[in-house]
């Protein structure tokens, strides 16, 4: 039986969404499931003026033969508050940046502050979904030297290890919270407790340690 069959079986009761008494048990504690095709950005929002596929993304980005190629999103909470999240996909190590607005000005000064903190040997690719925070994308690149790449429409599973992160940021970040109460301070501080959080897929090293054996063989 596929998991894909149990979720089924489990949201299929009134009309897709789970009852209370089991929504308690999920860790992201979502009642309804969609699919993973399902993103409002597709369907004629988020439009950005001259993207680059990630298609054209470099080889050893996608199969993540090297450090520094990242991905990247917005989480959203009540009151027109967002988090900007960023994951290295060699190590899965993770930053947040607090932002101010979802306007493109907002999160592109928060992307650069974040690249700037970095070795540029580990900063290389940033991979984003279509949303219209990204429509300074050259300034970004302009300000950091940092190839932005774009998903298709449709597609947020293209940028899969952000999706995945995102949800293990629910656990802290529950939909509805207004994020904005939130320093900076404390989204470093949630980012360590993740980044020190042994992972299967990385023979259960932490990607802090994946990270940092990546930092100390650029020197």
């Amino acid at each position: 039986m596929s998991y894909d069959t149990i979720y089924k079986s489990l949201f299929i009761q009134a009309r897709g969404v789970l009852k209370k008494q089991l929504l308690v048990y999920l860790r992201a504690k979502r009642p309804i499931r969609r699919s993973r095709h399902a993103s409002l950005k597709g369907d004629g929002l988020g439009q950005i003026k001259d993207p680059i596929s990630i298609r054209e993304r470099s080889a050893a980005g996608e199969d993540r033969a090297v450090p520094g190629h990242w991905e990247g999103d917005l989480i959203e909470g009540s009151v027109n508050s967002f988090i900007a999240t960023l994951v290295e996909r060699q190590s899965r190590f993770v930053m947040l940046a607090k932002v101010s607005n979802r306007d493109t000005a907002s999160v592109m000064t928060a992307l650069i502050k974040q690249c700037q903190n970095l070795p540029r040997e580990l900063y290389q690719s940033l991979t984003w979904d279509r949303g219209t925070e990204m429509a300074g994308h050259k300034r970004f690149t302009v300000a950091t030297d940092v190839q932005v790449h774009f998903c298709d429409p449709q597609s947020p599973w293209q940028r899969g290890t952000n999706e995945n992160t995102n949800r293990l940021l629910r656990q802290y970040f529950p939909r509805g919270t207004d994020l904005s109460v939130y320093s900076q301070s404390k989204l470093s501080a949630v980012a360590r407790q993740l980044n020190e959080r042994p992972r299967k897929t990385l023979g259960y090293e932490t990607p802090a340690e994946r990270f940092q054996a990546c930092v100390a063989s650029i020197r």
